[in-house]
C-alpha cells in the first residue's frame, strides 16, 4: 500500500517546499518551471499541483500583506512577461499557469486551434464553442495587435462596469485555448498597471509548428509524464480535474503509460477512496 508521508515526502523535493530548496532568483524560477514543465503561479484549491508561490514561500497560505516577502514572484512574473523565458498565462483551470517552452507546444496541440490563427476562431464561433465576448476580443487583437486591458476594453466597447464579467470571461476563454497572453505591463488604469495581451501566434510563432509534431494522444502522453514526475502519485480521478481531459481520454492516456512501465495503476492508499496512480519509483 502506497502511503501519503511517501508522496508527501516526494513532492517536498518537487515543490522545493524543503528550506535548502526553494526558489530565491527569477533565473532560478525559469529553472524551476523548465525542471517541471508547467507549475501553477498561486496554489489551487481542491487541485494538486506545484506552484510557484510554494517553490518561494514554502507550504503556507498565500498572504494577504503585500510586502510579505514571498510576493517577490509578482516581480519575477512581470519582468518576465515578453521576454520568452516560459509561457505564463490563464491556461490550466483558467488560472495563471507557467509552462516550459519546451512543453507548451504539447498544450497547444490540443487545443482548438488548427493551424489558421486567423480563421479557425470563426469555426468555433460558428460551432457554438467560442462565446461572442472571445470573439470580439480576439478580432479586436488580431486587428491592431497588442493592446493593453484598458484600451482593448475601448476596442471591445466594453468599458462599463457591466461588462466586466464578460470582458474578463473572454480574456480567460482565449488564454485557456492558447489564442491570447499577456506579454507586458502597461501604466493605465486607476491603478497604472494594465497587463498587454497580443496572439499567440505572432509573439511564439515557432510554437505552432512545433505542436505539428504531436498527434492528440503523444500531447496527452507528455504533459501526463510530466505532472506525474511532480506529484509523484494522484488518485486516477484528480487527472480530469487538472487538465479537463474527457474521462475517456483520461483512461487511455493512463493506460498507455503504465502498460510502457512509466506508472503503476489500481493502488491503493491508506484513508483516500478509490484507485491511485504511481511512479513507479515511489512503491
Amino acid at each position: 500500500m502506497l502511503t501519503l508521508e511517501r508522496v508527501a515526502s516526494y513532492r517536498t523535493r518537487t515543490y522545493r517546499t524543503q528550506p535548502e530548496l526553494r526558489v530565491t532568483t527569477k533565473e532560478a524560477a525559469v529553472d524551476y518551471v523548465n525542471a517541471r514543465g508547467f507549475v501553477m503561479f498561486w496554489p489551487i484549491k481542491g487541485i494538486e499541483m506545484p506552484s510557484l508561490w510554494a517553490a518561494v514561500a514554502g507550504e503556507r497560505s498565500v498572504a494577504d500583506a503585500h510586502d510579505d516577502p514571498g510576493h517577490v514572484t509578482w516581480g519575477w512574473k512581470d519582468a518576465l512577461l515578453g521576454a520568452r523565458q516560459w509561457y505564463y498565462a490563464k491556461v490550466l483551470r483558467r488560472k495563471a499557469t507557467m509552462i516550459s517552452l519546451d512543453v507548451v507546444p504539447a498544450f497547444y496541440a490540443l487545443s482548438e486551434n488548427f493551424g489558421s490563427p486567423e480563421e479557425d476562431y470563426l469555426y468555433q464561433y460558428r460551432d457554438g464553442t467560442m462565446t461572442a465576448e472571445a470573439k470580439t476580443i480576439y478580432e479586436a487583437l488580431l486587428n491592431e495587435g497588442p493592446l493593453h486591458t484598458i484600451a482593448l476594453r475601448r476596442a471591445t466597447a466594453m468599458t462599463d462596469t457591466a461588462s466586466s464579467y464578460r470582458f474578463n470571461r473572454g480574456l480567460e476563454e482565449l488564454q485557456s485555448d492558447l489564442k491570447i497572453l499577456p506579454i507586458g505591463v502597461a501604466e493605465a488604469g486607476t491603478w497604472n498597471y494594465a497587463f498587454v495581451y497580443e496572439c499567440v501566434h505572432r509573439h511564439y510563432p515557432e510554437i505552432l509548428d512545433r505542436a505539428r509534431e504531436f498527434t492528440m494522444g503523444e500531447a496527452q502522453r507528455r504533459l501526463l509524464s510530466f505532472y506525474m514526475r511532480s506529484v509523484g502519485a494522484v488518485a486516477a480521478t484528480d487527472v480530469a480535474k487538472v487538465f479537463w481531459w474527457p474521462k475517456r481520454e483520461v483512461g487511455k492516456t493512463v493506460d498507455s503509460l503504465i502498460r510502457d512501465g512509466d506508472l503503476v495503476g489500481g493502488l491503493k492508499v491508506e484513508t483516500q477512496k478509490g484507485e491511485w496512480i504511481a511512479l513507479p519509483e515511489l512503491l
